[in-house]
């Protein structure tokens, strides 16, 4: 009996024990569980905290601040591998919304890739400030994306055409390809999206001549080529032709060169008040009696020669050989406004002669031309091949004869002008919306060669 008394005891005592560890070690599971819940708590409010001062800060083009200690670029990994688990978005999807939730991430680069530049006035106001123009307009713009992990872009801000040379002004882009290098090195080295994808949804602004090419002749153009590490990425350019070329054998959107809406604004305020065009053809650019011979590349294929040459003693003529700041004032009281190519097939002349009401007469052999799908370029421009320039009379007295009414009535259309112009702030329809909407169609198809 005692010992059946004692081994009840025991067992007893034994079970007890058990309970009694089992329940230390549930309660250490509890204290375990708490911590680990504190900790994801302090990251996560960490997270949104930092992700509030960020989105809530005013978004001009500012000096940045590149941060490459180690504990930084630790805390920067932290943020990445947080965004990665919990800000992983899924697209928006709108039927009625033609940018189809399209969402861009503009990287913060130092300042001397940027707003550096912007001390010279003329950096923002010249005929390639498009670079300047479209970073401004995506810094204050709804598409703008603050979380780089839900973006379908990453749009690289570097301005390359502002180093304007002392001798002769015009902008010199020497510098264009290691200016741009050292920038993808930057963003290759602090984050992980360049060669996640290799670059292919970055993009960039060449408003130069030959666009990527990085030079204003086109045969050291080709020579040099389009920098190998910007192949795979998307070009914003105002070189585009019809057939085959080096310059443009890359993902590109062709765009137009940036005019002032200030300064097409003001010129149309002080046009005439009956809307009179008394100049039957303008034309005011650089023109040579004879064509100087730059290492045996001829300025405008001698279009402009032939031009001057043939037209320069007829009076329905307006051609003029000298600058002039206030040139606007004469296409505004302009019907037709000669567009020749100058060293490349584009030129300024195309948006000014449309916005302004002027019948462009294209004379550039195969160039393509900017949003076709939003301006209708046959219905209001004309286009005259290179070799039929010594027609021009003939050819635009029949216009005049003919369709010209309709071609001027075309031109005044509101939603045309729009397309060609860069507003400081993103209106739908202008010319930085453009170039979101024909990225917006290229997010349901694989990268390749654009036509656009």
């Amino acid at each position: 009996m005692v010992e059946l008394r004692n081994s009840s005891n025991n067992r007893g005592f034994y079970v007890r024990m058990r309970l009694s560890h089992k329940q230390a070690r549930q309660q250490e599971k509890n204290t375990l569980f708490k911590y680990y819940k504190w900790v994801l708590w302090f990251f996560l409010t960490l997270y949104f905290f930092t992700s509030y001062l960020i989105s809530h800060k005013p978004n001009p083009i500012s000096k940045p601040h590149v941060v490459t200690s180690k504990s930084a670029m630790a805390f920067r990994a932290l943020v990445d591998s947080t965004n990665s688990t919990f800000s992983k978005y899924p697209r928006r999807d709108n039927n009625d919304d033609p940018l189809k939730g399209l969402k861009i991430y503009v990287y913060d680069l130092p300042s001397k890739y940027n707003s550096d530049w912007l001390s010279n006035e003329r950096c923002s106001n010249h005929l390639f400030a498009s670079e300047v123009a479209i970073h401004k307009a995506l810094l204050n713009s709804d598409v703008r994306s603050f979380d780089p992990y839900e973006a379908d872009f990453f749009f690289v801000p570097v301005y390359v055409s502002c180093n304007f040379s002392t001798v002769n002004g015009f902008p010199a882009i020497g510098h264009a390809r290691s200016l741009l290098a050292s920038a993808v090195e930057i963003i290759s080295s602090i984050h992980p999206f360049w060669n996640r994808s290799r670059g292919s949804d970055h993009v960039f602004v060449a408003s130069h001549d030959y666009g990527a090419c990085f030079h204003a002749m086109e045969d050291r153009a080709i020579a040099d080529g389009i920098p190998e590490f910007m192949k795979n990425s998307i070009i914003l350019q105002t070189f585009g032709v019809k057939y085959k070329h080096p310059c443009q054998d890359v993902e590109n959107v062709v765009i137009p060169p940036y005019i002032s809406p200030v300064s097409v604004q003001n010129t149309l305020e002080k046009a005439p008040a009956n809307g009179r065009r008394d100049i039957w053809v303008f034309f005011r650019g650089k023109m040579e009696v004879n064509p100087k011979n730059v290492s045996g590349r001829y300025y405008s294929k001698k279009v402009r020669t032939v031009i001057w040459r043939k037209y320069s003693s007829d009076r329905r003529f307006y051609l003029q050989r000298h600058r002039y700041a206030g040139y606007q004032s004469e296409i505004v009281r302009s019907v037709f406004c000669l567009c020749p190519l100058g060293w490349a097939p584009w030129s300024p002349r195309l948006v000014e002669s449309v916005v302004l009401g002027c019948v462009p007469v294209i004379i550039a052999d195969g160039i393509r031309l900017p949003f076709p799908t939003a301006v209708r370029w046959s219905q209001i421009s004309l286009t005259v091949a290179e070799k039929d320039v010594g027609k021009l009379s003939s050819i635009l007295e029949h216009v005049g004869a003919t369709n010209l009414t309709a071609i001027q009535r075309n031109l005044w259309d509101s939603a045309t002008r729009r397309a060609l112009l860069f507003k400081d702030t993103i209106q739908q329809g202008d010319a930085t919306w453009q170039i979101l909407h024909v990225l917006a169609k290229r997010l349901d198809r694989s990268v390749g060669v654009s036509s656009q």
